[in-house]
């Protein structure tokens, strides 16, 4: 087996029991094409290309290819992209595999797309937020991430764990975490604990907002520095964001206290105030 690169944050998957329950909980049908991320060694590889239509793995470790191969030449549904998937062209790679895909005869249902991932750490983050600008065209995303991190993904208002990137996701998925994955189950083992998360995309955003850009401009700024309350972060962000109605009285408009920390505000409450601070800007 080839030695894990510590550079590409890469922790391989072992555990035969592991890679069966996340393709059980993807459930893959004949009509879905599934772009995996980061296949590795192809622990998760095969056993969606039992299911699926078509699966496309996106992997950066040329080092793996031999070992990919090998493990992949038996199906014809299965085509390997060796590149970054934070630089990579989607819409090329949606495309391509769409016209690639050659649903059964007779079947008249559409093929979604859906990922599946085994995220190095030190960037989950950044692939998160590059997925969730793919979302028109994903239908869904299983992911294992550091344990961490999805529990600040599916943490709701007043968790500890609540922030930036929970607003970020859980606005434009529902998110629900589906199992805890201990360090034994990769070679080498991490030293934290993993779990494994599904985030489904919504046919509209949870909450209605004016501006998508200036609801999460606002959101990053009340979360600036967690330990201030809502008026003071605001208040350190009014002269970049200029904002078109006193700090003040968008709390007041929104019915925000200004007392409150950031973490105690649910997604409804950061619409109303990101749009009562710009109240006088057309939508």
């Amino acid at each position: 087996m080839i030695r894990a690169k510590k550079s590409l944050g890469q922790n391989f998957l072992t555990d035969t029991g592991v890679s069966r329950h996340i393709v059980d909980s993807v459930s893959p049908r004949p009509t879905d094409i599934v772009i995996e991320i980061g296949p590795g060694t192809g622990a998760l590889t095969g056993l969606l290309a039992q299911q699926a239509g078509r699966v496309v793995a996106v992997e950066l470790d040329r080092r793996l290819g031999d070992e990919l191969s090998e493990k992949l030449k038996h199906f014809e549904n299965v085509s390997v992209v060796w590149d970054d998937a934070l630089t990579l062209d989607w819409d090329k790679l949606v495309s391509r595999a769409k016209s690639d895909f050659k649903p059964e005869q007779g079947s008249a249902e559409l093929p979604r797309v859906r990922v599946v991932a085994n995220l190095p750490y030190y960037i989950s983050t950044a692939i998160i937020e590059k997925l969730l600008a793919e979302r028109s065209r994903v239908f869904d995303m299983t992911l294992m991430l550091q344990k961490e991190v999805v529990q600040r993904i599916t943490s709701g208002p007043g968790s500890r764990d609540y922030g930036y990137l929970s607003v970020l996701v859980q606005y434009h998925c529902a998110a629900s975490k589906l199992f805890d994955v201990p360090p034994s189950a990769f070679k080498p083992a991490p030293k934290v604990d993993s779990a494994v998360v599904r985030l489904t995309f919504r046919e509209r955003p949870a909450v209605e907002v004016n501006d998508e850009a200036r609801f999460f401009a606002v959101v990053r700024a009340c979360f600036a520095q967690r330990r201030k309350t809502i008026l003071n972060n605001l208040k350190a962000a009014a002269s970049q964001m200029t904002f078109t109605s006193p700090t003040e009285s968008a709390l007041r408009a929104a019915g925000v206290e200004p007392r409150r920390r950031a973490e105690t505000l649910s997604l409804a409450e950061f619409g109303a105030l990101a749009d009562a601070l710009y109240s006088s800007v057309s939508a």
